[in-house]
């Protein structure tokens, strides 16, 4: 059974920075292309982030240079790292691998 759970998130002012984790279990994150999405309320899910088994990354344009995607093998964690943060990114941020999705972390940036 594949379990994926998220946390790092909360309250930020605007400009501020979170590190969100996703930790799997049953399955071997380095080994599969997992990636991060956010739902605000009344909008549709957005792909944020990804990483590929590679390692390679990709981005929404509109997180590129103040989000970063990355991944510790050891702890089959996946993290992302978010400076700079706006309003806009206020959202429930979940992690996603092989169809397999996690509960959500509510990041809410204001002042």
């Amino acid at each position: 059974q594949v379990t994926l759970v998220e946390s790092g998130g909360g309250l930020v002012q605007p400009g501020g920075s979170l590190r969100l984790s996703c930790t799997a279990s049953g399955i071997i994150l380095s080994t599969r292309a997992m990636e991060w999405h956010r739902q605000a309320p009344g909008k549709q899910r957005e792909l944020v982030a990804l990483i590929t088994s590679s390692g390679n990354t990709n981005y929404a344009d509109s997180v590129k240079g103040r989000f970063t995607i990355f991944r510790d093998n050891a702890k089959n964690t996946v993290f992302l790292q978010m400076s700079n943060l706006k309003s806009e990114d206020t959202a429930v941020y979940h992690c996603q691998v092989n169809n397999y999705w996690g509960q959500g972390t509510q990041v809410t940036v204001s002042s």
